[in-house]
């Protein structure tokens, strides 16, 4: 089974995010909009059922104190030059490094860490741009509300392939404390 341990955005968060891909026009680039809106703070890949009851016991030892995310900026992944994911920033990045960072060292015995993370929530996937230039000016030119959202949870999520798109089941939810 395909895993991946995240924080769901909270339903108003979600309905913003789908209010903002409405105002990126399909003139300016080709983009898979995204259905489902997480912060992945640990892809995990493939795992047998037996890996994955070792990952919740222990994930069920990660402590941290809730705390109010907000968010920040919209960009571009890996570069303007070459444009294949399309997001928006979250801030803290120090309180949300901090508990990815908790997820990366309990889990390092079976799966490697992660050399970068950047905290942020896909809006799209970007297939195709017609005008690099105009798009990145469209985009800087986007007002992000700053809404803000309480973290109390993380959860491991199954990730079913299908043509339609990825199918998420949560496994598992870890609360604070």
């Amino acid at each position: 089974m395909r895993l991946f341990i995240a924080i769901e955005a909270p339903e108003e968060i979600r309905n913003y995010f789908l209010e903002l891909q409405k105002q990126i026009s399909n003139d300016l680039a080709k983009i898979v909009f995204t259905k489902s809106f997480h912060l992945t703070l640990k892809f995990l890949g493939e795992a047998d059922e037996s890996k994955k009851d070792r990952v919740i016991e222990l994930l069920r030892k990660v402590k941290f104190e809730h705390f109010i995310a907000a968010l920040s900026d919209m960009g571009i992944f890996p570069s303007e030059n070459y444009m294949r994911v399309l997001w928006v920033g979250l801030e803290p990045k120090g309180k949300i490094v901090e508990l990815q960072q908790k997820i990366d060292d309990i889990l390092a015995n079976l799966f490697p860490k992660d050399k970068r993370f950047h905290p942020h929530i896909t809006l799209g996937r970007v297939k195709f741009v017609n005008d690099k230039k105009k798009i990145m000016g469209f985009l800087k030119g986007m007002d992000i509300e700053k809404k803000s959202f309480e973290i109390k949870d993380f959860r491991l999520i199954k990730s079913t392939l299908t043509p339609e798109g990825p199918v998420y089941e949560v496994l598992e939810k870890f609360k604070t404390g």
